[in-house]
Order: C-alpha cells, then structure tokens, then sequence
C-alpha cells in the first residue's frame, strides 16, 4: 500500500488545481471576448475565394473596410460606411480616411470600403455587390461590436456616392435561410450622405459606348443597364439622403443632385439637398492636402451634414 499523502500536500495540490483552473477560465474567457472584439484593421467582407465575381483573390479581387473608432467614452453606437471616389478606376485618398476621421470626431464608427474597380476587370455587376455587403457585415456584427443595427448609413463621393445612391435603392432584407450570417440582415443603409454623386447613369453612360463598356462590359441589354440608374430605383423605403453639390463642379454637374432629389421627391422619401457656390469636383471634407484634424477649417457642407446627422439620430 502507498503511505498516505501528508494533508499538507493535498491543500498543496488543491491550491495548484485551483489556480490551473483559474488559469485555463481567465484565458478561453480572453480567446472569447478576442473572437467578439471588434476589429482593429483592416479586414475582408467575403472569406477567401468566396467573392461572389472575383476573378482572383489578390488585393484587387478583395473587397475589405478599415475601421475608425470614437475615442474611448465618445462613440454613441452608430456607424457609417465610407465608399471614396475615383471614378472606378483608383480609391481616392482624401474621400476615405479623413471622412472617417471626421465622423469618429462626432462619435460615429466609420469604416472605409474597398470596393473593386475597373482596372481589375470588374463592372458595375460586380462592385455594386461590394457596399451592400459592408452594411450587412457591420450590421450582423453590430451587437458584438456595440453597435446599433438601426443606426448604420452610408457616405460617399462622386463615385462613391453612386453607390452609395445604389445601396440606398437596391437593398434586399437578407436570406433568413442562407449559411453564411452576414447574408441573413438586411443591407439597407438607415442614412446616405452623398457628396457629389454621381447619378446621371442613364443621360451619361448609357449614350456614351466609352464609359459604357467599362461600366457594364460587352452585350448588356437597356433594361439590365437600367437596374444600375439610381434615380429609376428610387423607393418609398430608400432611405433619408443627403445631398450636397458645387456649382462649380464641372466633371459631376449640379444636375446629378437635381435628378435624385425630385426622384427621392417623387417617392416621398426625406431628404435635404444643399448647392454651393464655390468648390472643384473633388473637394471633400475642404482640407486640401492638409490632414484632418477636429480643429481644421472644413467646407460648410459638413456643418450641414453635421446638422443632418443629429436629426437622423446619428449625432446623440
């Protein structure tokens, strides 16, 4: 027979299996609370090789958005996309991390999209999927992520504030029946900000082989062109927009914001339409090349857009 363990290395060996114990909790309490964290970088909206029309799965193929948070005590629970311009074919700079930087001052959660584009082979069948996809995935993530599911809109310029005027007619509820939990939430945006977007889909691309062929690629019948003309989608349940727009602009001309409004008159659906005098297309947030800052002199569309914000309950 073995001799009797002494009682005080029993309390020894109950110490150490207590303190393993509490060991191995504290750490799958870390590895849950990390599964469920929000995101710190930037990261794709589909897994690899499950792009629904990519042609590859290099970082042209794969849409992501990059997040920007409040500072801590700050962010009141909402959130918003940022699609940038470029005209498809390049991501501009200025229209992404400093709107973004600029909503986070505000205490909304931005997240940056990086949407195909032209120069990788796609179309509008293909980079229309990708902004949907963002609302959805913010959306199915909200609760984890402390945000709130009804307060997610979207922002965009020139370009990507077409799409961001495409999300705002063609969004779908979700498919309760799909496997993957992003696709069951709806992808409609509960605002859009558009910031000289372009919408004159039909009178400019359509009538112009060279910016059809791009847009739509080969043998696209009128009636499938006509499902990517934001102001023919308009619904009653778009959502509240924003529009804003220069004189100047010469590249998206005022008639772009005019064509929507009286769309989104006609559906009788809110919105608020403000026209400025001076600013090249292009212009952004006003800065120039000058980094954002809260204390940066900014054009006077954003202190209307702030305005708007707070009325959508985006701003608390």
């Amino acid at each position: 027979m073995r001799p009797p363990v002494p009682a005080q290395t029993q309390i020894l060996n109950l110490k150490f299996y207590i303190l393993n114990s509490m060991r191995l909790l504290a750490l799958a309490l870390l590895a849950c609370t990390l599964a469920h964290a929000a995101p710190t970088a930037e990261f794709p909206l589909w897994p690899a090789g499950q792009v629904p029309g990519a042609f590859g799965t290099e970082p042209k193929d794969t849409p992501t958005l990059t997040p920007f948070y409040p500072a801590p005590g700050k962010a009141n629970g909402t959130s918003m996309v940022v699609l940038p311009g470029g005209g498809w074919r390049v991501l501009a700079p200025h229209e992404g991390e400093p709107y973004a930087q600029w909503l986070a001052d505000k205490g909304i959660t931005a997240f940056v999209l990086k949407y195909r584009l032209y120069p990788g082979g796609y179309h509008q069948q293909q980079i229309t999927l990708d902004t949907p996809r963002a609302i959805r995935y913010v959306r199915a993530h909200a609760a984890e992520w402390k945000l709130d599911p009804q307060h997610i809109g979207v922002i965009g310029s020139s370009a990507g504030g077409y799409l961001s005027a495409m999300a705002s007619v063609q969004f779908t509820n979700g498919d309760p029946a799909s496997a993957d939990p992003v696709e069951r939430v709806s992808s409609r945006p509960d605002t859009a900000i558009l910031c000289y977007g372009f919408i004159l889909f039909e009178k400019r691309t359509m009538t112009d082989p060279e910016r059809r062929l791009p847009a739509l690629g080969e043998g696209v019948p009128d009636e499938v062109a006509l499902k990517f003309d934001p102001s023919r989608n308009v619904r009653p349940e778009t959502p509240p927009t924003f529009i804003w727009q220069t004189v100047e602009d010469d590249k998206v001309v005022p008639e772009n914001a005019f064509t929507y409004a009286r769309a989104l008159q006609a559906a009788k659906v809110p919105y608020a339409l403000h026209l400025f005098q001076q600013g090249k297309h292009g212009i952004g947030l006003g800065l120039g090349k000058q980094p954002y800052s809260p204390t940066a002199q900014l054009h006077p569309w954003t202190r209307d857009a702030e305005l708007w914000l707070k009325e959508q309950g985006f701003i608390k």
